[in-house]
């Protein structure tokens, strides 16, 4: 794998937020210096958190994180490279 950065978008779904917020915030905080930007959204109607998070790592970085993340339970997470 390239060791050059890449942007990419996470679309992350959580499912009951409130049982794995900590999990989860752990992770993204592990990996705050590749976040670029982070957005959050309540879907109160179907119990669900949505959130979209900017990066800029390498693929090693972001397939590690999206590897954590997917290890979550109740946590879904797809990559799209960007640049």
């Amino acid at each position: 794998m390239s060791n050059e950065n890449r942007l990419a978008v996470i679309g992350i779904i959580v499912q009951n937020p409130k049982e794995t917020a900590v999990k989860l915030n752990r992770i993204l905080s592990d990996y705050g210096d590749i976040i670029v930007g982070r957005m959050g959204i309540p879907y109160k109607e179907k119990s669900l958190s949505i959130i979209s998070i900017i990066v800029d790592g390498t693929n090693d970085e972001i397939g590690a994180l999206t590897g954590k993340l997917g290890n979550i339970k109740g946590v879904k997470s797809k990559v799209a490279l960007t640049y």
